[in-house]
């Protein structure tokens, strides 16, 4: 077999090869990517009942003051970055890294490898770092959103910012980036939730029933800041992870198509390059023989 016929050939059966490896990632993160999706969707439906007990709460009680609602001076901003842990997802890494290095006297708290290393290599104020499996559960967030709180508490950052993709559909997830501390009331808490999310945002219905807080109000609304700023980040880290799937399953099935475009090419040139050696093998014996 004529060199350049091999060459065509092995690089054939390493397109193919490719390709049946793109294939098999698409199919993990489409089993992967409705999960995930359910789990983004879900999350919303609870920001939204939350939104609506607290608006119904405060409307019983009013305003009240916390360290987590109360404004300083910014020096150091806090900000949670929220990457995949691998790549292969189009543009999504690079989108949320691009975000990140926009934001100017920033420590960074990150979740996802990705981020991790990025901000490592930019030389950035890395603060810690958090593994989230694929599945995202509350309790696995809670160690971030603890450490950011008692950050915050302890005048480390002066903000908490979160910069996260979030999930539209299958074929759009944006980089945002969303302060949630300090917050200027429990409503605003409630009212920006409901922006992040694209819920709606229609005031409270009024409620005119009794209400009997226990222990007392007091307590419960100690405690509804933190609340929110969990649930916040826990919401945020769901739409990531939504984002990444999906990300992830349409680029690995562009690269599939493309594979098998590649293939059907080199497959052409090659069955032109071997029609073309036979006909020359061809022509050198009829010449041979013409030749005698």
């Amino acid at each position: 077999m004529p060199k350049g016929l091999r060459e065509i050939r092995n690089r054939i059966k390493s397109v193919k090869s490719t390709g049946q490896i793109t294939r098999a990632m698409q199919l993990v993160a489409s089993s992967k990517m409705k999960r995930a999706q359910d789990a983004a969707r879900h999350g919303r439906d609870y920001a939204e009942l939350l939104g609506e007990i607290l608006e119904t709460a405060m409307s019983k009680v009013g305003e009240f003051t916390h360290p987590l609602l109360t404004k300083r001076e910014v020096k150091v901003r806090g900000v949670l970055l929220i990457t995949p842990d691998k790549g292969m997802c189009g543009a999504l890494n690079s989108n949320l890294v691009r975000a990140a290095s926009e934001i100017s006297n920033a420590a960074f708290v990150t979740i996802g490898r990705k981020g991790k290393q990025a901000m490592a290599r930019a030389g950035r104020t890395l603060l810690a770092d958090f593994p989230v499996s694929d599945r995202a559960n509350f309790s696995e967030v809670r160690p971030a959103t603890e450490y950011l709180l008692q950050a915050f508490l302890d005048g480390k950052v002066d903000t908490v910012e979160v910069i996260y993709a979030y999930f539209k559909n299958t074929l759009v997830q944006s980089p945002r980036v969303q302060k949630l501390l300090p917050a200027d009331s429990l409503a605003a808490q409630a009212h920006d939730l409901r922006v992040r999310l694209n819920l709606p945002t229609t005031a409270a219905v009024a409620d005119n029933r009794d209400m009997i807080f226990e222990p007392s109000a007091q307590a419960i609304l100690e405690r509804l800041p933190a609340l929110f700023f969990k649930q916040a980040v826990h919401q945020a880290v769901l739409e990531s992870k939504a984002s990444e799937h999906s990300a992830r399953m349409v680029a690995m099935k562009a690269a599939t198509d493309n594979s098998k475009k590649i293939a059907s090419a080199l497959s052409l040139e090659y069955n032109k390059a071997r029609q073309a050696a036979i006909t020359q093998e061809i022509l050198e014996l009829t010449a041979g023989a013409a030749a005698q």
